[in-house]
């Protein structure tokens, strides 16, 4: 296999009730693949990784104990929170420019991310959620303050499909700890945007969780530690 491993695992509590995933962990592109001169833009920018989403994700699996996978490689290359049919498993288009490593791909560089990046992380977080005894897939993502121009006041969203009831009452205990929180925002999980924590536990019957945090406020110090706090709480 080329390059590096594709994920990163932290090990943890099995017996504990939550297994942490991290979809867009990384802006890396391993080995042989390179950011085109016309995409370097985008190396830095929320389309190539969820910013503080790695760090947070390690900073409450360490907190709790918890198990966590995450990616070691850019959204731009493969989305796995994406299914293999989504027109966005391979983004063409970010804020309205081309996304020149993706630009006409061939049928087989399709399938070679497929098999090297998106097939082995799936494997991984289905290998450790079986593992687990917990109860609850919680996915750990963020998003940009400006979107399209837009400002965004909301700090943490709480994405679900079909696991309304658990997915409120977070809502609920992160208002109680001082949060601006909302179900289904910036965007909702019941058109496919929390894919992953809902593969995954459909697949072993848990729930399946998904937070979104303001990248500017996830990179502070305090807001992260208060944050972290609050999970660890709603899941003790």
């Amino acid at each position: 296999m080329d390059g590096i491993e594709p994920v990163e695992e932290i090990d943890g509590d099995f017996d504990g009730r939550v297994v942490f995933t991290c979809e867009h962990a990384s802006a890396a592109l391993p080995e042989p693949w390179r950011w085109p001169d016309e995409d370097r833009w985008l190396v830095d920018t929320h389309w190539a990784s969820d910013i503080g989403a790695a760090a947070f994700t390690r900073r409450v699996a360490h907190l709790m104990n918890a198990p966590a996978v995450l990616t070691r490689f850019s959204r731009l290359l493969i989305d796995p929170n994406r299914p293999l049919d989504s027109d966005t498993l391979f983004r063409e288009n970010a804020d309205g420019r081309t996304v020149h490593l993706n630009e006409a791909l061939l049928e087989a560089e399709r399938a070679r991310r497929i098999d090297r990046f998106y097939h082995p992380y799936h494997a991984a977080v289905s290998a450790m959620v079986e593992r687990s005894q917990g109860d609850t897939v919680f996915s750990i993502h963020t998003f940009t303050d400006k979107y399209e121009g837009d400002a965004r006041v909301l700090e943490l969203g709480v994405l679900f499909d079909h696991d309304e009831e658990p997915a409120q009452r977070l809502v609920r205990h992160l208002e109680g700890a001082g949060f601006h929180a909302l179900a289904n925002e910036p965007w909702s999980g019941k058109i496919g945007l929390a894919y992953s924590a809902v593969r995954h536990a459909q697949q072993f019957r848990r729930c399946a969780l998904e937070i979104e945090a303001r990248q500017d406020l996830i990179v502070d110090e305090s807001f992260a530690a208060r944050l972290a706090a609050a999970l660890a709480s709603f899941f003790s």
